[in-house]
């Protein structure tokens, strides 16, 4: 008993450390916490000084909040260019949720197809997915704040002004993606056609859930009914296959519940004091940005917070809709996992076997360019190549999510998950040590780099069953004499050798790997 209380104990500080403590490069997550906070708190403060009502400043800052997390465009250009689309979508969406207000079942019909075309949006990359989430929530948000046909021209009024508040932060004041390398976006795996590509089973699979979600939370509340797809929808977002879909439901109930629980203890108590409530949603907003990349569970626990303390502003925050919400947000995480299992599955196999192909072709890329940046190719960027890695691996660690998580009973498979993510680090590694060599304009080329090369993509091939394309026949005996600059290259290419090796076991393919070699 004592070592299963040490281990949770572990498995506690783990997650917090995770969360709070884990490694920021650049301190970009803190800077993208920040800069959220100021974005929205100017826009709030923007339109409390152009006179609007308070239901029309928390709808400004929701859309504030939205333009700053969702839009994640590769280039500065191209964030504005989605944030400028983002009111073309959302001002006729929350129309429509106006209009339908008093028409209870063409308002959830209207719902059920906002989730499905919000959900297919995401094939069109990071600029579909933005906007397919302006758009659901600006429907949410007309429920979530009562809005009627009279109360629309404010309400645009404010939702325009924040976005330009926000835009004016984001482009103008604090814009720190110009002095950094732009990120790198990444794609999830295509399918082929039809039922065949990943977002259209993930819209059919959404609209399904939603529409679970939207029938069990109108029997718990005719008031609140919408949280339930709210929270159906929120799973969806982020995720690929049926095993990331489960698990990302189960982070969201504990977040909520966890949220509730700090509900209690902060937002009943001071809702009625103005400036604490004000410090407190600006704190829940740092929460929410500095975490999501790296806790969902956390994240939803700062969302929680901040919600409870805008209901708590809006008058109606009490004991029992807090713990309505942790029953609509079970209500709608049911849904959403009901849809993925059985609706078009998506398996978590045929998933995470994409995304470790696209990392293992990756790592050969990567070591192509330092390679010839080596050999004197100015064109050669192994940092790009690098930065395209880390974004890759990221998918795989959301993927393999799943089979590494402590409830998963089948040991075996967890073990082995946790190998290839161990062993794809270390080519991750490897990878970077090689760039970092490859940019010191001392280094020298060698011609045993030529056969290391040869032999990584060779491995790269035996582990994903697809031709790496031409390459040189392979080099001969090397000379003597050749230059010692090369070592710490040649060093790295080896580490990486025995780290590709090495992944034929749990990926179980060794007899690909005696093949290639």
């Amino acid at each position: 008993m004592p070592v299963r209380t040490t281990g949770g104990r572990r498995r506690g500080a783990s997650v917090l450390r995770r969360a709070f403590v884990a490694r920021d490069p650049g301190r970009l997550r803190l800077r993208f916490a920040l800069r959220a906070v100021l974005g929205i708190g100017l826009a709030v403060t923007v339109c409390g000084l152009a006179g609007h009502s308070l239901e029309a400043a928390v709808a400004g800052g929701l859309a504030a909040l939205l333009a700053l997390f969702t839009v994640t465009d590769p280039t500065v250009r191209g964030q504005a260019v989605t944030t400028a689309l983002l009111p073309l979508v959302g001002l006729p969406v929350l129309s429509l949720a106006a209009l339908l207000h008093d028409l209870p079942v063409a308002r959830d019909l209207a719902f059920l197809a906002v989730v499905g075309a919000g959900v297919y949006a995401r094939r069109w990359g990071p600029r579909g997915h933005a906007l397919g989430v302006f758009g659901f929530m600006a429907y949410f948000s007309a429920q979530f704040l009562h809005t009627v046909p009279g109360r629309l021209p404010e309400h645009f009024a404010a939702v325009l002004l924040s976005l330009a508040t926000a835009s004016a932060v984001r482009f103008g004041v604090w814009c720190y993606e110009r002095r950094i390398a732009a990120p790198v976006a990444v794609a999830p795996p295509a399918g082929a056609t039809g039922l065949g590509r990943i977002t259209t089973r993930q819209a059919v699979q959404a609209v399904t859930g939603a529409g679970f979600a939207l029938a069990v939370g109108h029997l718990l509340s005719d008031q609140r009914w919408y949280w339930a797809v709210g929270a159906t929808w929120w799973v969806f977002v982020a995720t690929t296959s049926r095993g990331e879909t489960v698990v990302r439901g189960f982070r969201r109930f504990l977040g909520t519940v966890l949220g509730i629980g700090l509900g209690f203890a902060v937002a009943v108590p001071l809702h009625h004091e103005p400036v604490a409530a004000a410090v407190v949603v600006a704190l829940s907003v740092f929460g929410i940005f500095y975490t999501a990349a790296v806790s969902y569970t956390w994240m939803m626990l700062a969302v929680t917070v901040m919600a409870s303390m805008l209901y708590g502003l809006l008058g109606v925050l009490d004991a029992g809709l807090l713990v309505l919400r942790v029953t609509e947000t079970a209500a709608g995480a049911l849904g959403a996992v009901l849809a993925v299992l059985f609706v078009l599955p998506v398996t978590t196999h045929s998933v995470t076997e994409a995304w470790v192909e696209r990392a293992l072709r990756c790592v050969h890329t990567c070591t192509a360019e330092a390679a010839a940046r080596l050999a004197g190719s100015e064109a050669a960027d192994p940092h790009r190549r690098v930065a395209e890695l880390e974004a890759i691996l990221g998918r795989v660690r959301l993927s393999l999510a799943p089979l590494v998580h402590p409830l998963n009973p089948l040991r075996a498979r967890r073990r082995r998950a946790r190998h290839v993510l161990a062993l794809l680090d270390d080519c991750a590694r490897e990878v970077r040590g090689l760039a970092a060599v490859a940019a010191d304009p001392d280094a020298s080329h060698d011609v045993r780099l030529a056969a290391a090369c040869w032999r990584v993509e060779a491995a790269v091939e035996a582990l994903t069953d697809v031709p790496a394309g031409p390459r040189e026949p392979r080099p001969g005996p090397v000379a003597a004499g050749e230059p010692a600059g090369a070592e710490p290259v040649l060093a790295h290419l080896h580490a990486l050798e025995r780290a590709l090796a090495e992944l034929a076991v749990p990926l179980r393919r060794p007899h690909r790997i005696a093949a290639g070699a």
